[in-house]
């Protein structure tokens, strides 16, 4: 965990980091969360604010990340069409059995080259591969498996997924 300092700030630790928290947990923008701390008593321009996001929100983020619990070994992939602008996209998501998304991906195909795309972009980012794969009948999922050589079960029945 990175340690973050807040010296030579003129407010104290708790402030700033409810002040980032405001920004990022809620689709506020700097100059409302400028009034939430002027309605407690507190002067804090929205550009301070906004200083205080960019230096301090990437370090949060990271430590936040580190107590994420590590996903499970049994993984289920899915695909759904979006229609965006009349254009219509297939979002790809993996998540594992307890519901913790691991990844998505935004493609405009559904085929094997999305699909791979998909497991490539999952395998990078998670440091355990799976036991267990759940999808549906799906084709894509075959071929990509087999072009990646996973050796996990892979459970393709209509209604497992």
């Amino acid at each position: 965990m990175q340690k973050i300092s807040y010296r030579r700030h003129r407010f104290p630790p708790h402030i700033i980091q409810q002040a980032i928290w405001l920004y990022a947990r809620f689709s506020l923008s700097y100059r409302d969360i400028e009034d939430l701390l002027a309605e407690r008593g507190l002067d804090i321009s929205y550009e301070t604010v906004r200083r205080w996001f960019l230096k301090f929100g990437p370090a949060m983020a990271r430590n936040l990340r580190k107590f994420r619990p590590t996903p499970s070994d049994y993984w289920h992939l899915d695909e759904m069409v979006i229609v965006i602008r009349g254009k219509k996209y297939w979002l790809w998501r993996a998540v594992d059995n307890e519901g913790e998304v691991l990844d998505f991906l935004m493609q405009p195909r559904r085929n094997a080259k999305a699909a791979i795309k998909l497991m490539r972009k999952i395998l990078k980012k998670q440091t355990c591969t799976p036991t267990r794969i759940v999808t549906d009948k799906l084709r894509s999922y075959h071929v990509a498996f087999r072009t990646m050589g996973l050796s996990a079960e892979h459970i393709d029945s209509k209604g497992a997924n």
